[in-house]
């Protein structure tokens, strides 16, 4: 028989720098989760991507035992790794920050495809968070 869920947390965690403070030792410990064995098993997996935010789904069940997805980073955080800039515009919309080309935006949907919507790779560009999110343009994929 299926164990039964107790309850699904989700959590925003630099790769391979868990930690049991906040934000993970709190959302874990509420549900009486082993934390430490958490942390462990979290940096394992994302030792190879440190520094980018990977989220993570969590299914804690009834006998405290856990289990764990892990999520392509945020969209958000791609495009501005691909434009090369610390933080999008302070007037979201008025201020253009950077410039990423077509074939970047590509290339993050391919990153994001399992947690989109879209069929096929064609079919990216018009599902995946436009530039306009961090307040970029598009450059033709020759610039």
């Amino acid at each position: 028989m299926a164990k039964k869920i107790q309850a699904i947390v989700k959590l925003q965690i630099e790769g391979g720098a868990a930690t049991a403070a906040p934000p993970v030792g709190p959302a874990l410990g509420q549900h009486g989760a082993n934390i430490m064995a958490f942390v462990k098993e979290y940096n394992e997996k994302t030792s190879s991507m440190k520094g980018d935010v990977i989220p993570v789904e969590i299914t804690i069940y009834q006998d405290k035992s856990f289990t764990f997805e892990l999520k392509s980073p945020p969209a958000a955080a791609l495009i501005l790794k691909a434009a090369n800039i610390p933080k999008g515009a302070s007037e979201s919309g008025v201020q253009i920050v950077g410039k990423i080309t077509i074939d970047q935006a590509k290339e993050i949907g391919k990153q994001k495809m399992q947690d989109l919507n879209a069929m096929d790779e064609d079919c990216l560009l018009y599902t995946s968070p436009s530039p306009r999110d961090a307040t970029l343009s598009r450059m033709p994929s020759s610039a």
